[in-house]
């Protein structure tokens, strides 16, 4: 069985979403590969699915986008799916190319057959989309090949999330991640409420990720200080040249700063410790104390202007100044000299 290696030990795993940004050209699907791969990534991931198998040739409300959507707006669903989709026979050499540039390379297969062709392609894991956790026959076929599941959970409730699992587990999967999400194209930052993670880690002991599709990087990296191990965000080579889904995906330079970035924020959260740290060594030594600021000779009485509170450490601490003032220096001190109880 494979297992995932993700959680709060070891640094974001970064997954690059293609979607439909290869815009129907395998040639950009390869290049989103390789930008992926040049920029850090972990993972890529794809949607398996032809527009037949995640939706019927049909029309009526039900079946087009809601008119007001931003992008997608009065579409029929089969006609956005049959732009979106990646030919089944171009998984193969993506997976190849990917592999090739150390990336894990798995998929979202939205309906059975998709699973079998996966499984004959070698995937090491799968992913759930936030419409397919209430599909429970798709997620326990996904489970009983022994794989680790990365579970969205846009939309759901504890409720149905908790039905989702259970039947994971139940068809043999030992490894899931859950990932909030919100399940708006593109997302507003605001409806992320990222504080969810940990509810989720809480509720079910699982890992926790992000899947993110507000703009930018921010709430990603938010994310991590929130717990997560797991970041995936849609990735296109240029998002003035169109795509599907190019308006919330990250180009490769913001994708090899989100790499960076999530890492450097995990590093960050450190240990629950408060106190000194090993790097702080040096600084210590420049803590403020009580020093001799002028020559003084024995009997001369200690002043504010003859002893201050300086940079760097090594006399008597600061509180200790109205204490000493209004004494005498046991003997002749030259400037510079900490200050300490056997001169006073």
């Amino acid at each position: 069985m494979i297992r995932l290696d993700l959680g709060p030990h070891r640094s974001p795993f970064v997954i690059a979403e293609m979607s439909g940004n290869h815009d129907g050209d395998l040639g950009t699907a390869l290049r989103i590969v390789e930008a992926a791969a040049a920029a850090g990534a972990h993972a890529i991931k794809l949607q398996t699915y032809r527009a037949d198998t995640i939706t019927i040739d049909a029309d009526g409300p039900a079946f087009r986008v809601t008119g007001s959507h931003d992008l997608w707006g009065g579409v029929r669903l089969y006609d956005l799916y049959e732009r979106a989709h990646t030919p089944w026979e171009w998984h193969g050499p993506i997976f190849q190319r990917a592999r090739e540039l150390g990336l894990v390379a798995f998929s979202s297969p939205f309906d059975p057959t998709a699973v079998d062709f996966l499984e004959e392609l070698g995937v090491p894991a799968y992913k759930v989309a936030s419409s397919e956790i209430v599909d429970l026959p798709l997620i326990a076929r996904m489970a009983r090949t022994g794989k680790p599941l990365i579970m969205s959970t846009g939309m759901a409730t504890l409720a149905e999330i908790d039905v989702a699992v259970r039947a994971a587990r139940e068809a043999g999967c030992a490894d899931i991640v859950l990932l909030g999400c919100t399940a708006s194209y593109p997302a507003a930052v605001e409806d992320s409420n990222l504080r969810s993670l940990a509810t989720l880690s809480g509720a079910f002991g699982l890992p926790v990720g992000l899947s993110d599709h507000t703009p930018g990087i921010g709430a990603a990296i938010a994310a991590v200080a929130l717990g997560a191990c797991v970041i995936e965000k849609h990735v296109t080579l240029d998002r003035d040249a169109g795509g599907v889904d190019a308006a919330f995906s990250l180009e490769p330079a913001e994708l090899a700063a989100l790499v960076v970035e999530s890492d450097r924020a995990w590093r960050a959260l450190g240990t629950t410790a408060i106190g000194p740290r090993p790097s702080e060594r040096e600084t210590l030594r420049f803590r403020r104390s009580l020093y001799v600021v002028t020559d003084v000779k024995a009997g001369e009485t200690v002043t504010p202007e003859n002893v201050r509170s300086i940079r760097p450490a090594g006399g008597l601490p600061p509180e200790a100044i109205d204490v000493v003032v209004g004494r005498t220096f046991t003997r002749d001190v030259a400037m510079g000299t900490p200050l300490g109880w056997e001169l006073v």
